[in-house]
């Protein structure tokens, strides 16, 4: 059933209706965040492009697939944990996909790429690029920058997320081949 009334449905394609929150003790401050601060709103805009981008939503008509992230410790790049936890989740949830989402964080401190920015390095101030990637086809399905990057380092920056994706890949699908294994019975026909 569709929430939130009929008017929201869509006739050929599923909705992918996405929420982000905090919770009050993920941070060190403890300070309370409204349901609908501008931080929470801007990554729940994002975390649905990026699912919309990637889930097959015309195999589900009028229906509707909900993604609900809380974070419960902030220590650096949320929106790309919250990107890789709900890309199992949907998988695991059995709802076909294109690919795989797969997200990481990249800075530039000290003239080199970083990838996986910590809470502390996120702090820094430093141009900042959360990218979403589906790996196989190397489609973008997300590409933010914070802060200002020469165009001479925007490239090298590109680079360094792309490989941290391909590597977050590589765990992801070994992580799901082997749940699968253990899940579903494995016969061999002809014994």
């Amino acid at each position: 059933q569709i929430r939130g009334g009929r008017s929201k449905a869509l006739h050929d394609k599923a909705l992918v209706n996405c929420q982000y929150s905090m919770a009050t003790f993920s941070t060190g401050e403890r300070k309370r965040r409204p349901h609908g601060d501008r931080k929470s709103t801007e990554m729940t805009l994002h975390l649905k492009q990026t699912f919309e981008a990637a889930i097959m939503t015309q195999l589900y008509p009028r229906s509707q697939i909900d993604i609900y992230v809380q974070i419960l410790q902030a220590d650096g790049g949320n929106y790309c944990a919250c990107v890789n936890a709900a890309t199992l989740a949907v998988i695991n949830a059995g709802i076909p996909m294109k690919d795989y989402v797969c997200a990481c964080s990249t800075g530039f401190i000290e003239d080199s790429p970083l990838v996986d920015l910590s809470y502390i390095e996120e702090s820094t101030g430093g141009p900042q690029v959360a990218l979403a990637l589906l790996p196989k086809s190397e489609q973008i399905a997300l590409l933010e920058m914070n802060g200002r990057l020469h165009e001479d380092h925007m490239e090298r920056v590109v680079d360094a997320a792309t490989k941290g994706c391909r590597d977050v890949y590589a765990v992801l699908d070994r992580i799901v081949r082997e749940h699968m294994e253990e899940v579903s019975p494995t016969t061999l026909v002809g014994e």
